[in-house]
């Protein structure tokens, strides 16, 4: 009878370290009558299925990098009734990135907007795509420095592969004439993939944000129409979040709000 410790050696040959990690666990299953021969073999594949899921999920959220790590289980819908949670909830299904939409996410300052759009980021990782989140001004700051360089078709190929580009902060400030025709060129880049932009603006109002209106409709007219578009009104989750304030303080504002 091989013992367990002779079978660690070819199990990590074969690099199924999830069965190395939960088998004395499973063994002891076994010998207690909990599985039986088969069963012991599918939980100790299901262990290295989920050490793999793990790990590849580790991978894609590190490689987004995102500004914080946010899901939507831990999001406080409650705290502002008029964000649309089953509209967001329903894209965090992702079929809005098998059909190649787009996501538009705006409303006032400190409402949630980024931590929904990472949430989507999230839930996109796990379903095992690419993402990449970067505010919009350092996407135009680098494709800018590509420009200068002579790197800028590497550099909007590279903004371009992620099959979901989140850009936090969009229509900050207006736009030059070369930041337009850059964003103009990365949106028409990205023909097979999905952005979801975050904005303290309305779309309505980021046509004045260019100075071409021709590249503006040309854009935006294309971006808008085919995108969902989520409006996020209430209070600011900011002001519970300054240092030095107590739970009960939050509590207390939250009530009296």
């Amino acid at each position: 009878m091989i013992a367990p410790h002779e079978l660690r050696p070819t199990l990590r040959r074969l690099k199924l370290s999830g069965m190395l990690d939960t088998m004395d666990a499973r063994l002891a299953q076994a010998r207690s009558g909990q599985l039986g021969h088969l069963e012991f073999l599918q939980v100790l594949c299901e262990d290295e299925l989920t050490r793999r899921d793990a790990a590849v999920l580790s991978r894609k959220v590190r490689a987004a990098r995102f500004e914080e790590l946010s899901t939507l289980e831990e999001f406080d819908f409650s705290f502002n009734p008029k964000v649309p949670a089953a509209v967001i909830r329903d894209l965090a299904a992702m079929s809005f990135v098998e059909a190649n939409e787009s996501v538009l996410i705006y409303g006032p300052v400190g409402v949630g907007k980024s931590h929904i759009a990472q949430a989507l980021g999230h839930a996109a990782c796990r379903r095992g795509y690419d993402v990449t989140f970067a505010k919009c001004s350092r996407v135009l700051a680098d494709l800018a420095g590509g420009h200068a360089d002579g790197s800028w078709e590497a550099r909007i190929r590279r903004w371009a592969r992620p099959r979901v580009l989140i850009l936090d902060d969009f229509a900050m400030r207006p736009m030059t004439a070369g930041q337009a025709d850059d964003f103009y060129e990365l949106i028409c880049e990205r023909r097979k993939g999905s952005v979801i932009l975050t904005s303290n603006r309305a779309p309505s109002d980021w046509y004045g944000l260019f100075p071409n209106p021709v590249v503006a409709e040309g854009l935006l007219d294309r971006l808008i129409n085919s995108a969902h578009h989520v409006l996020m009104e209430g209070r600011s989750f900011r002001p519970n979040k300054r240092p030095g304030r107590s739970q009960d303080q939050q509590i207390n504002s939250n009530l009296n709000d």
